[in-house]
C-alpha cells in the first residue's frame, strides 16, 4: 500500500510538472467527473486538445502521467477519471461504455472543447486516446462523432484486473457492473465502420491480447486502421515503454493535423488500445 501511495504521488508530480491541475466537472446533477487539465483552462484550449482515457488498471493519473509530460508542449492534455475511478461517480444506474463516453463528451463541452475532431485538429476540437477499457470508451466517442451506434465484441476479464485498481474508489460490485455492461454476444454484433483514421499501438508481449489479435482487429476495422507493435512492451505498454509509445503517439497526433488531399477535408483521428476479444 505504501508503495502504491508513493507511486501515485510520483505520477501526480509528473502531471503537475506538465502544467496540469485537478478539476471536477458536474455533467448533470448526480454525476461528477474528475480531471487533470491545463492550468487556466477557463475557456477553449489554447492548443489542440487530446483526451487520454485510462483502462481498468488504475485511474487517469496512474496510467497517463508519462504521456501528459510528453504531449503537453504541443497539446492541451485532458486526463479524466472514468466513472467510479479516482473519485468520479454517478448516481445513475447506467454502467455502459456508451454512458461513460457520453459523460466524457459532456464534460469536454462544459470545458469548452465541444467537438470530436470534426475538422482539422484545432483549439476547439479533441482527439480521444484510449487505453484498454478506455479504448472502448474512445470508440464510443468516435461513434457519437459519426452519429451511428453499434457495439464491440464480448470482453472477458481475468480476476487479476481487480488487483490492479490500487488507489481507485471503484468497488468490486461497481467493477462487476462495468464489466457486465461490456458483455456483447459475438454472434449478433459487428464492428462499426469508422471514417476516422484509427491507430492501434500494441505491446508485443501483451499477455491479455496478443499481437495476432491486434492484427485481426486491424483487418476487421478496415483500411483506415494502422497498427504498430512495440518491442518488449506488455499490456501496459505506455508504462513499459513510455518513450517509444510517446514517439509513436506524437507521430499519430501530428498526422491528425494534416488535410486529406484526396477529398480536401481534414483527416479525423482516434487512437485506441481496445480490450475486445473474439
Amino acid at each position: 500500500v505504501n508503495l502504491a501511495v508513493a507511486l501515485r504521488s510520483s505520477m501526480c508530480i509528473i502531471v503537475k510538472s506538465a502544467g496540469l491541475v485537478p478539476h471536477t466537472v458536474e455533467t448533470e446533477p448526480g454525476t461528477k467527473v474528475n480531471f487533470w487539465l491545463p492550468k487556466n483552462s477557463g475557456g477553449k484550449p489554447a492548443k489542440p486538445a487530446v483526451l487520454l482515457i485510462h483502462g481498468f488498471a488504475g485511474d487517469g493519473v496512474m496510467t497517463s502521467a508519462f504521456q501528459a509530460r510528453s504531449l503537453s508542449k504541443r497539446y492541451s492534455v485532458y486526463i479524466p477519471d472514468l466513472l467510479f475511478f479516482g473519485g468520479s461517480y454517478t448516481d445513475k444506474p447506467d454502467r455502459s461504455p456508451e454512458f461513460q463516453a457520453e459523460c466524457m463528451v459532456k464534460a469536454m463541452s462544459i470545458l469548452g472543447v465541444d467537438k470530436f475532431a470534426m475538422s482539422i485538429l484545432g483549439v476547439d476540437k479533441f482527439v480521444p486516446v484510449g487505453f484498454s477499457y478506455g479504448g472502448v470508451v474512445a470508440s464510443k466517442i468516435a461513434e457519437f462523432g459519426n452519429r451511428c451506434t453499434s457495439d464491440y465484441d464480448r470482453f472477458e476479464c481475468e480476476p487479476v484486473w481487480v488487483k490492479f485498481n490500487v488507489g481507485c474508489l471503484v468497488t468490486q460490485n461497481e467493477m462487476a457492473e462495468l464489466l457486465e455492461a461490456l458483455i456483447i454476444n459475438n454472434d449478433t454484433t459487428t464492428l462499426p465502420s469508422f471514417p476516422q483514421g484509427i491507430d492501434l499501438l500494441w505491446g508485443e508481449n501483451d499477455l491479455f491480447f496478443s499481437v495476432e489479435f491486434a492484427k485481426d482487429l486491424q483487418r476487421k476495422l478496415g483500411e483506415m486502421t494502422s497498427m504498430e507493435s512495440i518491442k518488449n512492451g506488455g499490456h501496459l505498454v505506455q508504462l513499459d515503454r513510455p518513450f517509444v509509445y510517446n514517439k509513436l503517439l506524437n507521430k499519430f497526433l501530428a498526422s491528425a493535423e494534416s488535410l486529406d488531399e484526396d477529398n480536401a477535408r481534414p483527416a479525423r483521428k482516434v487512437s485506441l488500445k481496445l480490450i475486445t476479444r473474439d
